[in-house]
């Protein structure tokens, strides 16, 4: 029988086989320096991967009677274009109606598919990566703006010093990830987690 929620130890094994998952001395957009950088569309460019992902994520959602109660007529949410594989892959499994994503315009977080308020049915957000968890919690303003409410969150992987839950909605992910974070190239360099890193220095 196949197991319809991989293990995290299975995801682990997809991503590093595929190459999202990587290893080097990565400096993310906030600055930060990590031994460690996920570039989830490496897996998701493999179908049956992004079968077993999506559909993994998908059957989180669907165990929860306040949420399967309410399918078909359900909108999965990207918060960003990253994001998009796993919203039309969760879509799939799930045969919800809808599907949106949003972008980034002007410093500001929208919606740029022609939609107006009523149009956005009982939203699940979902994502490939949780760090800080500003984009889910501007595209909840966003969904709740536009008159529709929030019924589930989540994602591939959360980082383990993520966000819990938004609003009161936990957090659904197939594997958590605990990933160190230094200020300087200098704190990096003297880490552990530096001496364990290839060769390679990535700016995102």
């Amino acid at each position: 029988m196949v197991d319809l929620v991989p293990s995290p130890e299975s995801v682990m094994q997809i991503l590093q086989d595929t190459g999202a998952y990587r290893k080097g001395h990565f400096v993310y957009p906030n600055g930060k320096h990590a031994s460690h950088y996920f570039q989830m569309p490496l897996a998701f460019r493999y179908y049956d991967n992004a079968r077993i992902l999506s559909v993994g994520l998908s059957r989180k959602f669907r165990m929860e009677r306040s949420i399967s109660s309410r399918l078909p007529k359900v909108s999965i949410i990207s918060p960003s274009p990253g994001g998009i594989m796993v919203a039309f892959g969760v879509r799939e499994a799930l045969t919800a109606e809808q599907i949106y994503w949003a972008e980034m315009e002007d410093g500001k977080r929208q919606f740029r598919q022609y939609i107006g308020a009523g149009d956005v049915h009982p939203a699940i957000i979902v994502d490939d990566i949780l760090r800080s968890g500003r984009a889910i919690s501007e595209t909840i303003e966003l969904v709740k703006g536009l008159g529709s409410e929030v019924i589930g969150i989540g994602t591939i992987v959360n980082f383990e010093d993520a966000p819990t839950e938004f609003e009161g909605i936990p957090v659904k992910s197939l594997m958590t990830f605990d990933v160190n974070f230094y200020e300087t190239e200098e704190e990096w360099s003297v880490s552990r987690s530096a001496s364990e890193a290839e060769e390679q220095k990535v700016r995102f």
